[in-house]
């Protein structure tokens, strides 16, 4: 199994905000911006500042021209996050003095007149969504080197600059950081068999080249985001969908309401669990940046326990141009690590299907009985009424309300595995549930976790892990693309030792793995029972058993994680301010 690498989704210091530093500096192995090799000048138009509170406070520093430029913060564009770490950076290292107000009034203005479009923000939202991943979008190991060693690659991919503006970035990183100088320094790959007269080129160089073609100042969606960006209308209700790994999905309402200012809003959340049990209901308030990026707050009660589904969240969600649906992460953890996956469609008097249990049908199921979950349904249905996918009939209605349908269905035995739509009343929900033949293989999710120690002196880490099932797609093959995902298996947990040296006991002290696939870590700070008084870090692995499910030898499918256990994070860059 290959071990990706880990990328923690949070701000580093000094990563991707405006720092004054004169031009002349000029990037290790690369070349100044003026082909005369004079000093490096601004070429292209800029976007002008027209807050008069963004003029008052920023232009003393940030020199205005005759366009109502503000010297580098007219040539760059971020999210709302990118905004409120350059102005606590421009606090910190320049002695800008801005209350609280002031500060907030300013990210909310240039996250407007020079944020991000929706279609720009949309890549990048695993970032305020505080998601961990392996970064599929990083092209090559050069540019992963110069943007991405030290920092997740969408950190620059936040930000919108100019050449000159993505120029100056690189050369305050050699001027603040020598790792970065090193990195920038190292040549980039396939030139060992150019001559010696030949130039090779840096890593540094192509990081540069990438970024300003990717991520430039102007682009066809900043102009057409300019001008149809109107203000948020988001009163009303709202249906809500969502999902939390080890705990299941859930459906409910959102009913939002006007807030302080016309970008401030109140909610009011209820949630059911799909599975059964008690609705539980959430409130919280939630700002608007740009017209469509909501950052929010919202309270469940408290936690008895670290995962427990009402603890207090922080919300980040990408809400579409039109108003109409938005997606999501509420997340809470001292690492972020918890968290509910949301989608929300605008609610109206059209019907709407939510969600379809159960989760899976097998091929050749009789009288399944399928719950249809969802908004404005008709109440006196007929079979002919609903369309359950390819190979599934309907038999009868068993019961009907506006907000639930029972149905009664049989599956074929010739129905081809796969997801299946659900159409009822003129409206479909895509991908609504798998029909299937057989589990033939379990992938463990997150495929590579990572856990910190805590309860010492720093606080702990979890780790949540789900079994998922899948049937070979066409081609018959396990772990392919085309392989057909079926939803959680019922498993059995274990740890096991990832040998890494010969004395390997890690498994012994790094923590605890609960039935439900819960890791909490042991305790910081060195073990005097441990060989050598080391801390309780170390790497496993996380092991899933099935059951039931088997393979074509009868034995019982598996499947596995690789955990890193480490030292808690002594130093966070976050921005939870951008939430209130």
């Amino acid at each position: 199994m290959r071990v990706p690498r880990l990328r923690t989704m949070s701000w580093a210091s000094l990563g991707g905000g405006l720092v004054l530093l004169s031009a002349s500096v000029v990037m290790a192995g690369g070349q100044a911006d003026d082909p005369a090799g004079g000093p490096a000048v601004e070429r292209e138009a800029g976007i002008p500042v027209t807050d008069p509170l963004v003029i008052e406070k920023c232009g003393t520093c940030h020199a205005p021209d005759d366009k109502g430029n503000l010297s580098r913060i007219s040539w760059v564009r971020t999210t709302p996050e990118g905004w409120a770490q350059a102005i606590k950076r421009m606090v910190r290292l320049n002695g800008a003095s801005l209350t609280p107000d002031e500060s907030r009034a300013i990210v909310q203005s240039l996250s407007a007149s020079h944020g991000l479009a929706p279609e720009e923000a949309q890549a990048v939202m695993y970032i305020p969504e505080k998601r961990m991943l392996d970064e599929s979008n990083i092209p090559n190991d050069d540019v992963r080197g110069a943007c991405a060693s030290c920092h997740a690659f969408g950190q620059p991919l936040s930000w919108r600059r100019s050449k000159h503006e993505w120029k100056l970035l690189q050369d305050m990183h050699v001027a603040l950081y020598s790792q970065a100088d090193a990195q920038y320094r190292r040549p980039a790959a396939g030139q060992d068999g150019e001559g010696a007269a030949t130039k090779k080129r840096t890593r540094g160089e192509v990081g540069l080249e990438y970024i300003r073609k990717t991520a430039p100042l102007h682009t066809p969606e900043w102009a057409a985001w300019t001008a149809r960006a109107r203000t948020p209308r988001l009163a009303g209700d709202w249906l809500l969908t969502a999902s939390v790994p080890g705990k299941g999905r859930f459906v409910g309402t959102m009913h939002v309401e006007p807030g302080k200012g016309e970008a401030g809003f109140v909610t009011r959340t209820t949630l059911r669990p799909l599975d059964g049990g008690a609705a539980m209901t959430r409130t919280g308030t939630g700002l608007v940046y740009g017209g469509y990026a909501w950052r929010g707050v919202s309270k469940g009660g408290g936690a008895a326990a670290p995962d427990a589904l009402s603890a207090d969240t922080r919300e980040a969600m990408w809400f579409a141009p039109d108003q109409s649906h938005a997606t999501g992460r509420w997340f809470w953890g001292e690492y972020h690590e918890f968290g509910y996956d949301v989608k929300l469609v605008r609610a109206t008097a059209a019907p709407v299907v939510l969600a379809v249990t159960p989760g899976r049908v097998k091929a050749g199921a009789k009288g399944v009985e399928f719950r249809v979950v969802g908004h404005s349904l008709p109440t006196s249905p007929a079979p002919a009424d609903i369309d359950l996918g390819t190979g599934v009939t309907v038999r009868r209605i068993v019961s009907a309300s506006p907000t639930e349908w029972v149905i009664s269905a049989d599956v074929a035995d010739t129905a081809i595995s796969g997801p299946r739509d659900v159409a009822v009343a003129g409206t479909v929900l895509q991908s609504a549930y798998p029909v299937y033949r057989r589990i033939d293989s379990m992938k463990v999710t997150p495929e590579t976790g990572l856990a910190r120690l805590g309860g010492g002196k720093h606080p702990k880490g979890y780790q949540q892990f789900e079994a998922i099932g899948f049937e070979n797609g066409p081609d018959g093959k396990p772990n392919t693309a085309d392989d057909i995902a079926l939803g959680p298996v019922d498993v059995d947990w274990s740890i096991n030792e990832f040998p890494t040296v010969w004395y390997d006991d890690d498994v012994k002290f790094v923590g605890k793995l609960s039935p439900a696939a819960l890791f909490t870590p042991a305790v910081d700070g060195p073990n005097p029972a441990r060989r050598f008084g080391r801390n309780n870090y170390g790497e496993v692995w996380v092991t899933a058993t099935a059951r039931s499910e088997r393979d074509r030898f009868g034995k019982p499918l598996s499947a596995r994680a690789f955990l890193v256990v480490t030292v808690p994070s002594y130093q966070r860059w976050d921005q939870p301010e951008v939430s209130r």
